[in-house]
């Protein structure tokens, strides 16, 4: 991805540095201890993790730079906010503030304009959040949010959900060894029916062709609308692990079919 000359931002993309995580943990030690050369080097050396999240808000339509350029704001948010002492690796703690920084840009700058009154409260109610949560140690509901600002909760409820940013079905939401789970494969589906599948010959032949776990997992998935979590619960093994083997089994059909 990375071997042909891309510019953003005046930067060539193919000479970016890459950083090991023990790298990663020198350069935030001799920053804590004043060395501001080794903070320009730990932004620097983590500007391909910007790149990378950048390319997810691809179908956006928003300026590549921009975003670019936003996303290094929230990376240096995470370099001068990471705490060294908590066993979290960097880039666990900076690829959320990253996504946070773009999304808040991409809301700001949406073509659906809120009002100024609305986007008002719901920047409140999340700071209101915040400090009930700090209080209560749980998440408060939204009856107790709209108590402590003393507004009608159907106002609140109204600006909160106005400032939700549409998620798409092929969002990542996980990573394990490469594998990615998309919030479409949370949703369950409880109007298959088994004529969906199995009624066809071509369909029933491939099916043939699976092992026993990849059959039990597409019949789970597809026949019962099972979700892929509930399906790795009751076998036994990871949602990854599922994710990677329905996707397998599902082009070994495609091929046989």
């Amino acid at each position: 991805m990375y071997k042909n000359k891309v510019e953003i931002c005046g930067i060539n993309t193919s000479d970016l540095k890459t950083l090991t995580d023990e790298e990663k943990r020198l350069l935030l030690d001799k920053m804590k201890a004043g060395d501001s050369a080794a903070r320009d080097e730990l932004i620097y050396g983590n500007l391909r993790l910007v790149l990378s999240i950048i390319q997810r808000f691809s179908g956006r339509r928003e300026n590549p730079d921009d975003l670019f350029q936003v996303g290094c704001i929230g990376l240096i948010k995470a370099v001068d906010n990471f705490n060294t002492e908590l066993d979290v690796k960097f880039s666990t703690y900076a690829v959320p503030m990253i996504i946070g920084e773009i999304r808040r840009y991409i809301r700001d700058n949406n073509s659906i304009r809120i009002s100024r009154s609305v986007r008002d409260l719901a920047y409140r109610a999340l700071q209101a959040r915040e400090e009930l949560t700090r209080e209560k140690e749980c998440e408060p509901s939204i009856d107790e949010i709209a108590k402590k600002l003393s507004v009608p909760r159907e106002a609140l409820q109204q600006a909160m959900e106005a400032i939700v940013e549409p998620i798409s079905l092929y969002e990542p939401v996980y990573n394990e060894s490469g594998d990615a789970i998309y919030v479409m494969d949370q949703l369950s589906d409880t109007s298959a029916q088994e004529e969906h599948w199995l009624e066809h010959v071509a369909l029933a032949d491939a099916m043939k062709k699976l092992s026993e776990r990849e059959k039990r997992i597409i019949e789970m998935r597809f026949y019962h609308g099972k979700t892929q979590m509930e399906i790795a619960e009751s076998i036994g093994i990871s949602q990854a692990q599922v994710s990677r083997l329905e996707k397998g089994a599902l082009e070994r059909m495609r091929k046989e079919i």
